[in-house]
């Protein structure tokens, strides 16, 4: 319990500094959101008025306590631009990242994980070498290159989807799910390999360990040793490395996005941005980081399963 006390209570820590320094960094960056609204024509009397009416003449931590306590009771502020509820600009936009990104992370565990298994069993064999091969080619693509090959091969010539054609999950939860597999595996791909490497190597250290050996020499069979033991201890520097891809797989998602045209909230986080919508970029910021953080929080959870000797020091 005091394990997953401390693991919580940094979870939260965590958050609120990514939050802080977030607003804070925005409040430098992003220009006088009154002025970008009103243009240059305005009065200095117009845009005195309106930041007090935007409470941007507050001081910066007393706006930053205000947003916090709003955000944490749903409330994630008006956009600048189109002078609605962020919150209303982000529901139907988010169910649409947040598919794209399981989907890719999906892809990853579900190939990944039996590929560096097999090639550990196989490591020096002629089909782990070529595997090998073909995974440090696949890993030296980018996803956006990747998106784009894979709409002129699927898209353009196979007919797979149509390149801009978007299906809301509204309109057909199947025909959703098909456009979105071309970029989910353009994004999951550089991973697979990566992590199908990364699993292959710690099965083979674990495979030349005294304890294995033991095993065998007991009557063990192999596939029991491998499986029961072997995985267990192989699996926990992947369990990291698969949690610190989540980032980059939402990053990639964003990126992604706009080769496929999908509305998802990487095209409008770009558009925010362009735009200086402050509070859109804020809360699409912080919900980004959140998910970072609380999937390295259950990983640590999983590790106590894979492993009990961890302990907090």
């Amino acid at each position: 319990m005091k394990y997953f006390t401390k693991k919580f209570v940094t979870l939260i820590i965590t958050l609120f500094v990514v939050s802080l320094l977030a607003f804070l960094a925005f409040q430098v960056i992003s220009g006088d959101p009154a002025a970008i609204k009103l243009g240059t024509n305005a009065t200095p009397e117009q845009l005195a008025a309106l930041r007090h009416e935007m409470g941007l003449d507050r001081p910066i931590l007393v706006q930053y306590f205000d947003w916090l306590k709003n955000f944490l009771f749903g409330d994630m502020g008006t956009s600048y631009s189109y002078s609605m509820s962020v919150k209303s600009m982000l529901a139907p936009k988010l169910p649409i990242t947040i598919t794209l990104t399981l989907m890719a992370f999906l892809m990853i565990v579900v190939v990944a994980i039996p590929l560096g298994i097999w090639q550990g069993k196989h490591a020096g064999e002629p089909a782990d070498v070529a595997a090998g091969m073909v995974g440090q080619v696949v890993m030296s693509f980018p996803p956006f290159f990747l998106g784009m090959i894979f709409t002129l091969v699927f898209g353009l010539i196979f007919k797979l989807f149509v390149q801009g054609q978007f299906v809301n999950y509204t309109e057909s939860v199947s025909g959703f799910l098909q456009y979105l597999f071309f970029p989910a595996l353009a994004i999951a791909l550089p991973k697979i390999a990566m992590t199908a490497k990364m699993l292959r190597s710690s099965v083979v250290q674990e495979l030349r360990k005294d304890y294995v050996r033991t095993a065998l020499s007991r009557g063990r069979k192999f596939s029991s040793v491998l499986f029961v033991h072997v995985l267990r201890n192989a699996l926990i520097p992947v369990v990291t490395f698969l949690a610190m891809t989540i980032a980059d797989i939402a990053a990639g998602s964003i990126i992604i996005e706009q080769v496929f045209s999908i509305p998802g909230i990487g095209r409008l986080l770009l558009a925010s941005i362009l735009n200086r919508d402050f509070p859109v970029v804020l809360a699409i910021v912080v919900m980004l980081a959140f998910l970072v953080v609380f999937v390295n929080f259950l990983v640590d959870v999983l590790y106590q399963f894979i492993d009990p000797r961890i302990k907090v020091s």
